[in-house]
């Protein structure tokens, strides 16, 4: 994969969870260009250009950003704090997709910057709904800043 042409970054460290987003995502025909990463620490590497993504193009950053919050290593609420405290990267769309149900979560989430804060419905239908439905808005839908 040619990570500079990366279009939504998929941070889930649960393999159950990245395989239903994926697959949900597959289905609404938006995954062409997606690349999921398994924790906080390795979100920050690619954005950043580090570590394994160290030969990535710094400018070439991707439309969406969908971001667990409870992760090993580096949390979302992290990620998501250096990604809107960057101005190069505060205008990426970044959509949080948790279980955490928790009204601090959320409420720290948007005062960061969050666009969005989705949590993960337990039912399989509603969770492809959910992710069919961001996949709608934010590649569709949503104009992106310029």
């Amino acid at each position: 994969m040619n990570y500079d042409e990366v279009e939504i970054l998929f941070v889930e460290d649960s393999v159950d969870d990245a395989i239903l987003t994926i697959r949900a995502l597959t289905k609404s025909g938006f995954i062409n260009k997606l690349l999921h990463v398994k924790d906080g620490a390795e979100a920050l590497d690619f954005i950043f250009c580090k570590g394994l993504y160290a030969l990535r193009k710094s400018k070439e950053y991707p439309k969406l950003i969908l971001l667990d919050l409870k992760m090993p290593k580096v949390t979302g609420m992290e990620v998501l704090e250096k990604i809107k405290s960057d101005p190069d990267l505060k205008s990426i769309p970044v959509v949080i997709l948790t279980s955490s149900k928790e009204d601090p979560d959320i409420k720290k989430c948007y005062a960061l910057g969050a666009n969005s804060y989705i949590v993960k419905p337990v039912a399989s239908d509603n969770f492809f709904s959910a992710i069919k439905e961001i996949g709608m808005y934010w590649m569709i839908l949503s104009e992106p800043q310029h």
